[in-house]
């Protein structure tokens, strides 16, 4: 059985490393993976709390991240394709305002 504290360090290694991402790179795609990465830290940390405390409620609603993840995604890239449709780039500070 794996220890709490390592699957505690691992989600904050993950979730250091997807908020360094978030604050450093200039590309939306990079910055949307940077985030899925803060999401999945979190949700392991609800998991390792869940399975320790013999408590499903952590399981539960680590499904219910990873759905409104995914909900998230498909409109993001949604968002991304017209994006890149309209001014041709992917980079955050090119890309000032939303309107055309």
């Amino acid at each position: 059985m794996v220890p709490l504290s390592w699957s505690v360090l691992l989600g904050v290694v993950l979730f250091v490393i997807g908020a360094g991402g978030v604050l450093l790179r200039r590309n939306i795609l990079v910055v949307l993976m940077s985030l899925e990465l803060l999401l999945n830290s979190v949700n392991i940390n609800f998991i390792a709390f869940g399975r320790h405390y013999d408590d499903f409620r952590g399981q539960i609603f680590a499904i219910f991240v990873i759905a409104i993840t995914a909900a998230e995604v498909a409109v993001a890239l949604g968002i991304l394709v017209a994006l890149v449709r309209n001014k041709h780039t992917l980079k955050v500070d090119d890309v000032t305002i939303m309107k055309g």
